[in-house]
């Protein structure tokens, strides 16, 4: 089952850096005031790699403040993309990612996160993936 309140990007194209939406809206789950583990599902249905030059990498971010304007880290991130800049011999494919995490960083609890995409590289269409929140 997933929780409405921690589904924090709905399917879609992601080609620029940015945070990410639901429905259009910029989404920001309050994860509460003490210490959280968990893990962030990226249901991914489509990466571009056609340059081999093209990174994603996807951040669940936390924060001091409800509304991300100051004070705001990345928790923890996944890289897919082009093998050519990711290192190995494999590009990265479709399907899900589970990445483990903590509201915590260097002793700090963050009760805010929201899902966000950093992008480079040639991309023209780029990623298409959803992500939420789930127990650990």
């Amino acid at each position: 089952m997933i929780d409405n309140d921690f589904i924090l990007k709905d399917a879609g194209l992601v080609a620029v850096s940015g945070a990410v939406t639901v429905s259009g809206e910029a989404v920001i789950a309050n994860l509460g005031a003490g210490l959280v583990t968990g893990t962030m599902i990226v249901d991914v249905t489509a990466i571009e790699i056609a340059s081999n030059t093209e990174n994603y990498r996807i951040a669940l971010q936390g924060s001091s403040k409800s509304d991300f304007a100051s004070t705001y880290v990345d928790l923890v991130a996944i890289e897919l993309g082009a093998h050519e800049v990711l290192g190995g011999d494999q590009d990265s494919e479709i399907g899900r990612y589970k990445v483990p995490f903590r509201n915590e960083r260097n002793g700090t609890v963050y009760p805010y996160g929201r899902v966000y995409t950093y992008c480079s590289g040639e991309i023209s269409t780029g990623i298409n993936f959803s992500a939420y929140l789930g127990k650990y």
